[in-house]
């Protein structure tokens, strides 16, 4: 179901063209991945969305009605540039910020206290931010961002400052927080956490929005027809059996085991397994698929 659409949007600063004619369609409960290289337009978008800036021309509609004041009560906004006060003790500050969305004091404690618990950061409470290091910082604003539990999130660069294992907790949060109903728009240069975490992804280049689609989706159409197999016999009579169809871009042969690297023109994939396996023994197979770090680069060269 349609939760969130942006509407031939554009965006003009002094002559530069921020945005043109972009339209965005978000499904409740989806984890929408907005892409795209510096420079492009996501910014722009995100302010737009926060009501931090209007779009010249366009509409953004929150659940069927257009985007309005009030909404910005049931949006959380983790930026890429952290918003917190250096200064500020932790705890004061994110129960302030609780009480700027909304809450009550009694209820914002309440929840803060869950995720202090939850985080394992509840002895950070007097400390004041800068004692902090980008990480834990990191982890205090996504407790701010979320705690007022808004139905649509904004991430940008949610794992910046992160290791390893802190990133796959904040990953494993964000998946929650998408199961128990949140809508997420999720802002990264990170393709890899794209695949993990995002249902449907847009990528936006030179202000205009030239990719649209389910990940899995956009990730098939790229696809080449290549293909990877190992495999136990003779490279000759494999390469005998293959016909015009297909086309041997590398391979390699070893005492026991031998892996290959063929294209196939069209026509069924089974075809090439059902040519080779009454020959030899296979050992695997499998078909490439573009990361979405491929697809990024392809599509924004092509789009130069």
């Amino acid at each position: 179901m349609e939760f969130f659409r942006i509407e031939n949007v554009n965006k003009n600063y002094s002559g530069f063209q921020a945005l043109t004619d972009v339209s965005l369609s978000i499904d409740q409960g989806q984890v929408f991945g907005l892409l795209g290289p510096n420079g492009a337009g996501k910014t722009t978008l995100i302010r737009i969305i926060n009501q931090i800036t209007a779009p010249d021309s366009g509409a953004v509609y929150f659940e069927g009605k257009l985007l309005g004041a009030n909404d910005i009560y049931r949006i959380g906004y983790l930026p890429e540039e952290r918003g917190l006060y250096k200064k500020m003790k932790v705890g004061e500050q994110a129960l302030y910020l609780a009480q700027l969305k909304g809450l009550d004091r009694r209820t914002a404690l309440k929840r803060l206290k869950f995720w202090f618990q939850k985080f394992e950061i509840e002895s950070w409470w007097d400390k004041k931010l800068q004692e902090l290091s980008k990480g834990m910082q990191q982890k205090v604003q996504f407790i701010c961002t979320v705690l007022h539990e808004p139905k649509l999130l904004i991430f940008d660069e949610p794992f910046s400052g992160f290791d390893p294992i802190n990133a796959n907790l904040l990953k494993q949060e964000i998946l929650s927080l998408r199961d128990k109903g949140a809508t997420i728009i999720f802002s990264t240069h990170n393709m890899s956490s794209v695949e993990e975490i995002c249902d449907h992804i847009a990528l936006i280049n030179k202000s205009k929005k030239i990719l649209d689609g389910n990940i899995n989706e956009v990730r098939a159409s790229f696809k080449t027809n290549t293909f990877d197999v190992v495999y136990r016999g003779e490279f000759a009579t494999v390469e005998k059996q293959l016909n015009h169809g297909f086309e041997i871009l590398s391979h390699k042969e070893d005492d026991w085991i031998n892996s290959l690297t063929i294209k196939h023109s069209g026509g069924n994939n089974n075809e090439l397994l059902q040519l080779i396996t009454p020959h030899v023994e296979i050992v695997s197979f499998s078909e490439r698929i573009p990361s979405m770090n491929e697809v990024f680069i392809r599509v924004v060269e092509n789009n130069k």
